[in-house]
């Protein structure tokens, strides 16, 4: 069942998403090429989250081991924080969960790191416009086809792909809520009618080669079936009378 929520709680979760937020411009911030590890970034998130009275989402949801998923080149989400370094020509895909007082909000954003390769900055720019592309559809009286169907459109006819395995959520007092199902793919006019008081997580997932995907022996860690690079940028919104409202912002 999908619960709409009121005013005072949409800005529970922004407390949330503002510590999301604030987690990735610390861990971008600290990134030293050549030197730091995702662990490193990992550790600099929990003790910001610890700070701010919350807990990480991630942390032993289904029994994920770390505090936030860091996702490196092919990777395209729940990467494991490791011990190698994240060199010079690296994208980084930050991807950070909070809970406050009993609610979540949920971002990912994908950064270059130092000088990037030209076909590696169009991907990142192509995945970043297609989020905003699927923000902006999420307004009262559309449907949850017209968001998937906006970024679909903007991905492909820029020469990428979207990840049909993967799919954003609808998120409050859990991490993952109804509508369970919010893609990035689809036809206008199709799905949820959305109404003021929805909460989702909306996650275009950007391959530079085919859409398919596998998943790695450790059980989490999702690559490009091509090994191709990805891209993943996340906000949480909420649907209002007013229009969408992003909810992880600092």
């Amino acid at each position: 069942m999908i619960v709409y929520k009121k005013a005072s709680e949409i800005e529970q979760m922004r407390r949330s998403g503002k510590v999301v937020a604030h987690c990735i411009r610390a861990m971008h911030e600290a990134i030293v090429p050549g030197k730091s590890t995702p662990k490193d970034l990992d550790k600099i998130a929990a003790r910001i989250i610890e700070e701010a009275g919350g807990v990480p989402s991630f942390l032993n949801y289904r029994g994920y081991p770390a505090s936030t998923c860091i996702s490196v080149n092919e990777v395209v989400i729940h990467g494991i924080p490791d011990d190698r370094p994240i060199v010079e020509g690296d994208i980084v895909d930050l991807d950070v969960g909070v809970c406050i007082d009993g609610w979540h909000a949920d971002a990912a954003w994908t950064f270059p790191i130092g000088s990037v390769t030209p076909e590696a900055q169009r991907l990142l720019n192509v995945a970043r416009e297609s989020l905003s592309q699927g923000i902006a559809k999420a307004k009262v009286g559309n449907r949850l086809g017209d968001i998937g169907a906006a970024v679909q459109k903007y991905v492909e006819q820029n020469g990428y792909s979207v990840v049909r395995d993967l799919v954003g959520h609808g998120i409050g007092r859990s991490l993952h809520d109804h509508p369970h199902d919010v893609p990035n793919f689809g036809k206008p006019g199709t799905g949820l009618r959305l109404q003021p008081g929805l909460t989702i997580c909306i996650e275009p997932m950007v391959n530079e080669g085919g859409y398919e995907v596998e998943t790695l022996k450790d059980g989490w860690t999702i690559v490009t079936a091509d090994g191709s690079l990805s891209a993943h940028f996340e906000h949480t919104i909420a649907v209002t009378k007013d229009g969408p409202d992003i909810l992880t912002l600092e």
